[in-house]
This record gives C-alpha cells, structure tokens and sequence, in this order.
C-alpha cells in the first residue's frame, strides 16, 4: 500500500475560509497543520487561530473595570472621514493636537489647562522629567506603590530623571516629614499616589494634599482612577456609596494640587490615556519636554476621550457605559436576570436561578468595595461553552456554578446570553 500523500497547503487552505480569515493567515494555519502532522485538526487550529484576535466580548464576570476585557467599554461614534487631528481650521495651517481636546478635558476637570498621554504610568514620567529633572521629588514611603504589571512608581521616577525623596514611614507620614526633606534637598516637587489598589488600615496617617499644598513648592497628585467630580454631577441622584472617600480631579485641586494626573480607561469610563490637568504653565511645561511628543496618543484616543468628556460637560451619564452599568438599580437587574432564566425553562439538572451577587469596580480601583447587583447562576461550569461562542461571554465560577453577573452586561445582550446558556444544557437554539 502507497502512504498518503498530505494534501496541497493551497488545498488545504482553501477549505478554512469558512473561519472567516484572510486567504495568507488560512495558508499559514494550513501549513502548520501539514507540517506538524495534523491536517485532520486544520479547521480546529483555523478557529483557535481566530479567537486569538481581538473581538467583542461580553463582560459577564461582574468586574466593571476588567483589565483582560480592556477596562471600561467605549460607546463612541466614528466615521470613515479624515479628523482635523492637527489641522487649524479657523486659519487653514498646522495646529496642535494638544489643542483640539486640552480646553475639552480642562473644562470637564475644572484645570486651567489639560495634556493627554497614553497612559498614567506616561502622564507620571512626563511630569517628572519636565518639572523635577536631576532634582528631588518628594514622597511618601507609604505611596511608593506598584501600579501592576510589575511597574512601581521608584523605577518611573528613575527612568524619568527626577532624583526619589522618601518621607516619613510605611503607615505614617505627617506635613513636618515633608518640610525636613524640603529643608536639606532639592525638592522640586511634592508627589502625592493615590493608594488606589490597596489599603493600609490601623495605626496610619498621610498629609492630605491642602497640608501639601503649604509647604511651597508644586503639588502633583496622581489620583489615578480618574474620578472628575466627587460630587457625580452626571447621575441622577447623590453619587453612589462604594465611591465614598475615592480622590476626586475637580476636589484635588481645589484642595490644593498644582497638577493631577489620571487614567482615561477607569473610573472615567473612557479610552485608555494618561491624562496631566492644572496650572497652565505648568503643564505648558509639560507639552514642551521631548518625551511628550514620544507619549502622545493617536486620532482615535484622542476622539474617543473628546466624546467622553463632552457626556460629562452635559451631565449624560447615561450615555457613558461604564456609568450606565454602574448605576442600573439591582432591581432592574434582578427582573432581567428573572427574564433570562424564564427563557431557558425548568428542567431536570443543572438547574438555572436567578442569584444576588457583589459586583466589584476592579481595575485596581477601590480594593475591598463591593457594589450590589444581581445575575444568573447555573449549577454545572458552562465557561468553556460560554467563552468559545462566535461573541466569546466572559463569566465566573463560584462554590461549583457558573455566575453571570448582569452588572456588567447590557441589555441588548441578555437573549443571546439566555441562548447560550440554553445551549451550554442541550436545549436547541
């Protein structure tokens, strides 16, 4: 008996189109299935090689702000036009991109002036390097966190120039640690971090940023999370209660701060970007180093940000999805959760109900916050079914079921999620 020979690549890679990927990427997947030997698996690697892309995603897990899923969603419009991205329109000539969302962003946080980076961790660096370079910065041991990733606010500061000045202890730094630091260094700036994901609780203290404010040189604090207003004029009603004591743009720096720098893609509920908002000259001096040219985002972020920004001017939160979820009454939660299990019907095991669940914010904001919120638990793990779909849905296992939590998802989601879970118990579509 001859061997089988393996099928042409050409072939082979003809019979992958229906995975929906480009004619080059099916010849790439098809070689690798003859070359390893497993030609039989060609379509199986096609859909692995698909769901490796990026792709929507339905958030399910409860955690608003999830880092794998890309933190908060974007509810933007855009066209398939040029942007005046560094156009001047009233005069026809080169203009800044800095300019076309600096006003936008400054309104919205009640700055003089605004900068926008690509992330925090950029707009930190950037600060540093323009207003404390070969000088001291000043702060706090009980702040020198790290953001994640294994990025720590010491190797920033190093990388940007500034020389670190640690004041006062882990659990406690008072306004006189400061003024002795001031009093025998070159201290350019004072540095207040928000200990956004985590807490020290006890026998602690730290200098509130109008104590910083006093000692006579600039203030930056990075609030990180990205709050504009404490005060969460965008809602309807008070803001709610899992915000309590998170630092606010707009109180900052009424408080004191010459600078705050924060996230785009957090509690702002907008693309990720490092955003720097204060005093005019200061951050004009920021716009001037050359890193910020290196830091600066794209047109998209830039539009997305812009769009973000006017919602809150007009007090929308409605319109800001991450706000919407946020906010929705459990009890609205609780009669979709009601709905999609009256959808998939009784029957023998696993068992579909209807459960009260905590949401979290995550994103490392607000560690040890919960928010009520209702959802869908399933006695049987269906994550497999659920996240291999053609819209992959993300949930949660806890104590042996399955938990989609509908904080995090939005209404116009909930047939296909009832759908999937349907099928995930062999009910037919």
């Amino acid at each position: 008996m001859g061997i089988e020979r393996p099928p042409s690549v050409d072939r082979l890679a003809r019979s992958l189109t229906s995975s929906g990927l480009p004619h080059a990427i099916c010849v790439e997947v098809a070689r690798e299935a003859i070359e390893s030997q497993r030609v039989d698996d060609a379509q199986l690697m096609a859909r692995q090689r698909s769901r490796q892309m990026l792709r929507p995603v339905i958030n399910a897990t409860g955690t608003l702000l999830h880092t794998n899923l890309g933190r908060a969603p974007l509810g933007i419009e855009s066209s398939a036009r040029y942007a005046n991205v560094e156009l001047d329109l009233a005069t026809g000539e080169r203009g800044s991109r800095q300019r076309t969302i600096a006003g936008t962003v400054a309104l919205a946080a009640g700055a003089e002036d605004a900068l926008v980076v690509n992330n925090c961790a950029s707009a930190l660096m950037l600060v540093l390097a323009a207003l404390a370079p070969g000088r001291g910065a000043a702060v706090s041991r009980g702040e020198l966190v790290e953001i994640g990733g294994a990025f720590r606010v010491p190797d920033v500061m190093r990388q940007s120039g500034a020389q670190l000045i640690e004041v006062g202890t882990t659990n406690r730094t008072r306004r006189k640690d400061f003024e002795a630091a001031i009093d025998v260094a070159d201290v350019a700036l004072v540095l207040s971090v928000h200990q956004s994901n985590y807490k020290i609780t006890g026998f602690s203290e730290q200098t509130p940023v109008s104590e910083l404010a006093t000692l006579g040189v600039p203030v930056v604090a990075d609030i990180g999370s990205g709050l504009l207003d404490a005060a969460c004029p965008w809602l309807d009603g008070p803001p709610p209660p899992w915000l309590a004591d998170e630092p606010a743009a707009r109180q900052t720096l009424e408080a004191g701060a010459d600078l705050v720098i924060f996230s785009g893609d957090k509690l702002l509920g907008g693309p990720q970007a490092g955003i720097i908002a204060g005093r005019r000259d200061l951050v004009e001096a920021c716009g001037r180093h050359p890193l910020a040219r290196a830091l600066r985002p794209g047109g998209l972020v830039l539009e997305a940000l812009q769009q973000t920004m006017l919602k809150y001017i007009a007090r929308d939160g409605a319109s800001i999805p991450f706000w919407r979820m946020a906010s929705e009454p459990v009890e609205t939660l609780r009669t979709r959760a009601e709905g999609i299990v009256a959808s998939i019907g009784s029957g023998e095991m696993p068992t579909v109900v209807t459960v009260d669940t905590d949401a979290v914010p995550g994103g490392g904001t607000l560690p040890g916050r919960t928010i009520p919120s209702c959802g869908v638990a399933i006695s049987a793990n269906i994550m497999d079914h659920l996240r291999n779909g053609d819209i992959p849905i993300v949930a949660r296992m806890q104590d042996g079921r399955t938990i989609c939590d509908l904080r995090t998802v939005d209404p116009a989601d909930d047939e296909l999620l009832g759908g999937r879970i349907g099928e995930a118990l062999g009910q037919p579509r």
